[in-house]
């Protein structure tokens, strides 16, 4: 694919032509007019909801009724059900039927948000299996970037979605980062602001569709060692790096027009000395974001119910310093009714004005009359099913998991495997009960009949990765594809349970092992010793049928690191290989 066209930043102070929600239009006007003190505080509160569809006689329902209907939140943010080890995503007209009783019960039509990185399927079931954002930087087009954003649209809207979480902005030049890694298009700033600015305009040329589009984690969580969902970060670095890597992306998505800025749970001394994280810093909100950078669209908060802030305040004092500060909408506060109760209390002591409440009121409103909630705030089930899954979608996602493919170590040239059929195949999941290596599992005996293909998963006993690691002397090479995610609140982007003892020991049969990093990138630092490595930068589905084409030579290899792996390779190090050699399975 074509290289990414540079695309000139915005230069500091540089202030975006207009705000992409206008906050003063006539029905804006309207709607705030109706509304008390306390209503238009509960306007900045989004609430979040598993997308399923519960009965109106569950108590769930009833408790979703009376925050929409009595305390009368803004919106609502679809999230991921976790049942033990393994992540539920919601059903598209489950979610859309129970979104359309939740509209017809609200006074002010709901916005509805999800955090849509790579498309709906980061959320939802029956949607397109995009990739991650850094296989989208490997692959090299901002065109496709374009078609990602427009595809988002498109599907959100068709569920019931307005606001779209994403693209993340961060620029992850941190290999032990937990909870940004493969959501980042890289450690380049100037590539990132690229992807960026292409996805938010690829989301805006879906003009039948509008939506919210939001960059994040300001002002940049990709140089952190630690997860804001556990614990609070640090970063330490001066003004200046700041101005140069972690702005840049923001600074480009703003001078796009992007709509909205979320927030970090991060602690950056060299912008406000005071160690508070940056939600609730007015340093960092009001000067930098709103003054220095020129940003006049909404600032909402990351998630209120992470560790990075909730343990740092009450909730309520969470929500009336984080409004201080300078954000507009209150994401997912522990419990609503508190924060609401407290931040009315807080402009009726004049800690708060009724101005500063209004500003953001209105933003909030001015998004809902955008994405056309004035006129319409159902959504037609009976329709969703058109609006996913297309072949062009699906089409363009295999495309770009294939062009991600990128070949960092090739001993002997180990890769592409000469016989699959003599090779052993190990896939490495994160779950028993997850999705994780399935089209794994069904395409690999397609390709050779003849193999040994094994499947484990973290709570595999000891004894049974000790047999596999001894019938691997056996096999001429050795395959492990192996799953990293990274997702909120596990800490580290590292092999699970015995995984790494295993690894060790394939390495010590004295036959060929190929690792592939179906997720974390930098997993080669633990096993330098393999004799082949690839990355795919994704754990999607798509991933795990580009990682099989690419060891098995069904497609040529051509990528180039968007990340450098420290000690090992550098940033755009990549070993092509030739044409393919077999039909692509699919």
């Amino acid at each position: 694919m074509a290289p990414a066209a540079r695309r000139k930043p915005a230069k500091a102070g540089e202030k975006n032509a207009a705000p992409a929600v206008a906050p003063n239009s006539g029905q804006v006007q309207r709607w705030m007019s109706s509304l008390t003190l306390r209503q238009r505080v509960a306007q900045l509160v989004m609430i979040p909801f598993y997308g399923e569809a519960p009965s109106q006689r569950t108590r769930a329902y009833r408790e979703f009724e009376r925050l929409v209907k009595v305390s009368g939140v803004g919106g609502l943010i679809v999230i991921n059900r976790r049942v033990g080890g393994t992540i539920r995503r919601a059903e598209p007209h489950a979610m859309a039927a129970f979104l359309n009783r939740m509209q017809q019960s609200a006074r002010l039509p709901l916005i509805v948000g999800g955090d849509f990185e790579r498309g709906a399927s980061m959320r939802m079931t029956d949607s397109t299996k995009f990739p991650h954002l850094m296989a989208y930087a490997e692959a090299g087009d901002t065109e496709a970037v374009k078609r990602l954003g427009a595809a988002t649209a498109r599907e959100a809207r068709a569920m019931g979605v307005h606001w779209v979480f994403a693209p993340v902005a961060d620029v992850n030049n941190n290999p032990e980062n937990p909870i940004i890694n493969i959501r980042s298009f890289g450690e380049d700033p100037k590539s990132v602001s690229n992807y960026v600015t292409a996805f938010v305009e690829g989301a805006a040329s879906a003009k039948t569709t509008p939506v919210i589009t939001t960059v994040k984690h300001f002002p940049g969580h990709g140089d952190t060692a630690t997860d804001s969902h556990l614990g609070l970060p640090r970063l330490e670095v001066d003004r200046e790096r700041l101005e140069t890597i972690e702005f840049e992306p923001f600074r480009a998505a703003i001078a796009a027009n992007v709509d909205a800025v979320m927030t970090a749970h991060i602690s950056i001394p060299a912008l406000d000395p005071s160690g508070v994280p940056a939600t609730v810093s007015p340093e960092i909100l009001h000067g930098i974001l709103r003054e220095k950078l020129g940003f006049k669209g909404i600032i909402v908060t990351d998630a209120m119910d992470m560790k990075g802030l909730a343990t740092q305040f009450s909730h309520g004092e969470a929500a009336v310093k984080a409004l201080e500060a300078g954000a507009d909408l209150l994401l997912m506060p522990p419990k609503p009714d508190e924060a609401i109760d407290a931040v009315v209390k807080a402009v009726k002591s004049g800690r708060l004005s009724q101005k500063r409440i209004d500003e953001s009121v209105r933003r909030i409103l001015g998004a809902k009359v955008k994405v056309g909630l004035q006129k319409k705030r159902v959504v037609d089930v009976d329709d969703l099913s058109d609006n996913l899954e297309s072949e062009e979608d699906a089409e363009d996602a295999q495309n770009v998991a294939n062009h991600a493919m990128t070949l960092v170590k090739n001993d002997n040239g180990v890769v592409p495997i000469k016989n699959p059929s003599a090779a052993c195949y190990y896939v490495l999941a994160e779950s028993r009960f997850g999705q994780q290596g399935a089209r794994l599992m069904e395409a690999l005996p397609k390709r050779a009949p003849q193999a040994k293909i094994r499947i484990f998963d973290p709570q595999e006993s000891p004894i049974a990765l000790q047999e596999a690691a001894t019938e691997a002397a056996n096999c001429d090479q050795n395959v492990v594809f192996a799953f990293v995610t990274v997702s909120d609140s596990r800490g580290d982007v590292a092999l699970r349970g015995g995984f790494p003892a295993f690894l060790r020991q394939l390495v010590e049969s004295r036959k060929p092992v190929i690792l592939v990093s179906l997720g974390n990138p930098y997993l080669l630092r633990a096993f330098t010793e393999v004799a082949g490595y690839l990355a795919s930068f994704s754990t999607a589905e798509t991933s795990e049928i580009a990682a099989l084409n690419a060891v098995t030579g069904e497609i040529p290899i051509q990528g180039h690191l968007p990340v450098s792996i420290p000690g090992v390779a550098k940033i755009g190090d990549g070993i092509q290989t030739g044409s393919a050699v077999q039909p692509t399975i699919k």
